[in-house]
């Protein structure tokens, strides 16, 4: 298995640190609803992931949300609503929509906010090791620190000094060094430090969330390509220079963005297409071939009638597994055999795709030509053990990029149930801390999507409206 490292610039053969793959993926930041462009992001990694885990790999997954940030604050205060209400309410809303489109949860989704702890012993390390200083009640990176910043990017500090400069009321010692703490401004959420009140920066909290949970260094860390810099380089720079083991990340892993007519699709350009109604409109599976079709780290551009051509595609996939066998088999032994043969070149052609950096859209052509045997040998007689075994095959590897080839309904209904269980988790968590307010709020986003939740003595339970 060979995967392409954003900080080596070339394919590298695949080779774990030790017998778990510790995976940490950039979360959202839950100030509004998730976008297909954020879809995008996570059906490509939930797909590395899959394939790693069929590939005979553990793998512990790691992804955070940043529920404390400027946009979560200036969004809450037009709203007239706590930010924590806020984030609460999008990570909700997030969860649901991963749980829509099939995507396996995380092992852990670490939150800013219960992790200052953390956060400020990170930041007094990289005081006392000189890589951070305290300027006005803010803390700073020392650039100048870390010889070799600017690595994952590709640049030199000179290169990237060129155009910095100083914003009114920093007190930074260099352009580019940037914030770990931020001194508390009236009226917003602080917590108390060793330097005063504040909130972390932006950066800081990844560095943090990924040495707590998955130690000094990883296998793999994913997210788009506009992280690359500055929050993945950042993100080196604190790790390191914390703990002085290199690399930090084994494997950089960068999807391609999504555009819209021609622009990235965002929400500060006000074009988005949701996740809701994508899946809506579509289907989760129909969602999850557009992706798929094109490399991760290729850019993808949306319109309704790609997303047409996908659901086309999906419904070719899923009446070639779904078609019975013939009612009176007469197909010659060698088509029997050609259809064996099929479906082993199919597993093949497969692994290979996938093997050489995650090439999903090879590997959905293996699916393809697979269902296009399939048809071609029921159509010649073909039946028995030999279609069962193609069938199975296709679904099988199918499932491996996350496809459920279920009708729409059923599909829903079982892609939801493990996100649906977590926030009935987190929500009987929020009313033993009697946060009846948020654990409320949990219920009624659920209640919205079609999920009747029923409280009792024993705990609480969950169905579907029908």
């Amino acid at each position: 298995m060979r995967i392409y490292n954003t900080l080596s610039g070339q394919r590298e053969e695949f080779a774990p640190l030790g017998g778990e793959v510790r995976m940490y993926v950039c979360g959202i930041t839950p100030y509004d609803t998730a976008h297909i462009g954020h879809a995008m992001s996570y059906l490509n990694f939930d797909a590395v992931r899959r394939y790693l885990e069929y590939a005979g790999y553990r793998v512990k997954h790691v992804q955070n949300f940043t529920d404390i940030d400027d946009k979560i604050i200036a969004r809450a205060e037009r709203l007239g609503v706590p930010p924590k209400e806020l984030a609460e309410k999008y990570i909700a809303e997030f969860m649901a929509d991963l749980g829509k489109l099939n995507i396996l949860p995380a092992h852990v989704y670490p939150r800013a906010t219960e992790e200052i702890g953390p956060i400020i012993q990170l930041i007094e390390g990289l005081i006392e090791k000189g890589h951070a200083y305290v300027a006005g009640g803010d803390v700073y990176y020392r650039v100048a620190s870390k010889p070799d910043y600017g690595k994952l990017s590709h640049r030199t500090l000179d290169e990237m000094q060129a155009g910095a400069r100083v914003e009114v009321g920093e007190h930074k010692e260099s352009p580019m060094d940037f914030t770990l703490w931020k001194a508390a401004k009236p009226g917003e959420p602080s917590w108390e430090s060793p330097w005063g009140a504040g909130r972390p920066g932006w950066h800081i909290e990844c560095s943090a969330m990924s040495l707590k949970y998955l130690g000094d260094q990883i296998d793999i860390h994913g997210g788009g390509q506009d992280l690359i810099f500055p929050h993945h380089e950042n993100e080196i720079a604190q790790s390191e220079g914390y703990t002085g083991k290199e690399p930090f990340v084994r494997y950089w892993m960068h999807n391609g963005l999504l555009q819209l007519g021609g622009e990235k699709m965002s929400k500060s350009l006000g074009n988005l297409v949701t996740i809701r109604d994508a899946v809506a409109q579509h289907g989760a599976d129909a969602l999850r071939l557009f992706v798929l079709t094109s490399h991760y780290r290729s850019p993808l551009t949306y319109t309704d009638d790609s997303l047409e051509a996908a659901a086309r595609g999906v419904e070719r996939l899923r009446t070639a597994v779904t078609a019975p066998p013939p009612a009176n088999p007469t197909a010659s032994a060698e088509t029997v055999a050609e259809l064996a043969e099929a479906t082993a070149r199919a597993r093949l052609s497969f692994t290979a795709a996938m093997d050489d950096d995650f090439n999903a859209p090879g590997a959905v052509a293996a699916l393809f030509d697979l269902a296009r045997d399939i048809n071609r040998g029921r159509e010649k007689g073909v039946g028995g053990e030999a279609l069962g075994q193609a069938q199975q095959t296709l679904r099988e590897l199918a499932g491996v990029l996350g496809f459920t080839l279920a009708e729409a309904e059923q599909a829903e209904a079982v892609a939801a149930q493990p996100f649906i269980e977590l926030l009935l988790r987190v929500r009987q968590d929020l009313r033993k801390a009697k946060q009846w307010a948020l654990a409320d709020k949990i219920r009624d986003e659920l209640a919205a999507l079609g999920v009747v939740v029923e409280d009792r003595a024993e705990g609480s339970t969950w169905k579907m409206k029908r």
